[in-house]
């Protein structure tokens, strides 16, 4: 099925009337060719920390992985000549991406979760090394990629450092977090990020993933991969929950969340749920001023992939109108993933010209500031 949807997507004849396109979760890592990418990051690292890596290396908690079927979780055709794996070889993933769609932009998010490192001074200096390798072999060589800064969350001055050594460069749009995160983001353990963040007008990412120690469910470890890739919502729900709870969406008023690759059909309800119960204890968080649904709309992004595609198509649209109509959804292929999403084919067809052109770039441009 994975290859006859590869080959039918590339002889797929495009429009006559061009609709522009910005990809925002292109992964330039994502956990697999590990040796790999070692061994080009382990370059960018300051001396001592090479020292480390290769006598101690990584040190983090386990993690659900990909069915075997699918190796390195990559579509099939994902894997460039050159023998790397898929998403390291810039030059093929250029082509066969950013080329074969008439991109925009993409914008790279390398799932390499540094703040998962036990050792928070090791996962800081990798996340550096991460964002210079980003740099020296993505954004100079192809000015339409823009990048995520990694940080290693767990030393949140560290990730504040990182985020005044880079944030002032235009090719790096957002700072990157994953979902499955030590505690919750709202916590204010994190909020040095979330200030050097405001500073420099850089969205907060939180994509797929993470291996913070906990489940990803309240009720403890699942037992199929099914479950896990299905379930991963709830750790969102989770961590938009913390945001607005917290307070932080009221300390810091122009602090912008992208939630990537977690669905987006279970924010409405999450919503009203927060209202209802926000109307009864109130008192427990009085420096909120304003529903939690307030907060959510102005503050939350979400991307397509995986897309929402309910039995009865009319209620896409009833679901794009509980999301101000879909300002805040934006277009993601998951390159290079098994479950992929194809620019002519993962949005429905019989949505307005300006609400599809709103998902498919617009909204992207004008939240990362892009021409």
């Amino acid at each position: 099925m994975i290859a006859e949807l590869d080959v039918l997507e590339q002889n797929e004849s495009k429009s006559p009337t061009r609709t522009p396109v910005i990809d925002c979760d292109i992964h330039n890592y994502d956990g697999y060719g590990q040796k790999e990418f070692d061994d080009i990051i382990v370059r960018y690292l300051e001396q001592k920390w090479q020292r480390h890596h290769e006598m101690i290396g990584r040190r983090g908690h386990a993690a659900g992985a990909f069915p075997r079927g699918f190796k390195n979780a990559a579509r099939n055709d994902a894997w460039p000549p050159s023998g790397m794996p898929p998403g390291l070889d810039m030059k093929f993933v250029t082509g066969q991406l950013l080329d074969e769609w008439d991109m925009d932009y993409g914008i790279l998010n390398p799932l390499a979760g540094p703040g998962t490192q036990l050792n928070i001074d090791y996962g800081s200096a990798y996340a550096r090394a991460i964002n210079d390798y980003q740099i020296a072999e993505w954004l100079e060589p192809e000015p339409r990629y823009r990048a995520s800064m990694v940080v290693c969350e767990e030393d949140a001055e560290g990730a504040a450092r990182e985020i005044h050594r880079l944030g002032n460069r235009d090719d790096f749009v957002q700072v990157l977090l994953l979902a499955r995160t030590k505690e919750p983001l709202g916590r204010r353990k994190y909020w040095k990020i979330y200030e050097a963040a405001v500073e420099h007008s850089l969205p907060i990412g939180i994509h797929f993933g993470g291996n913070g120690g906990h489940p990803y469910t309240g009720g403890g470890w699942p037992s199929y991969y099914i479950e896990d890739h299905g379930g991963m919502s709830q750790s969102f729900q989770a961590q938009v929950t913390s945001f607005v709870c917290e307070g932080v969406f009221e300390h810091f008023p122009t602090l912008k969340v992208v939630v990537i690759e977690g669905g987006f059909a279970w924010l409405p309800s999450l919503a009203w749920r927060l209202d209802q119960s926000w109307t009864r204890l109130k008192e427990e968080v009085p420096y909120l001023k304003r529903k939690p649904s307030e907060y959510i709309a102005d503050h939350i992004w979400l991307t397509t992939q995986p897309m929402e595609e309910p039995r009865q198509p009319h209620h896409f649209h009833q679901l794009l109108n509980q999301m101000n109509g879909g300002e805040r959804l934006m277009f993601a292929t998951d390159y290079p993933h098994w479950d992929f999403d194809s620019p002519a084919r993962a949005v429905p067809l019989d949505l307005p010209d300006n609400v599809r052109r709103n998902i498919m770039a617009e909204n992207a441009r004008n939240l990362y500031g892009l021409e």
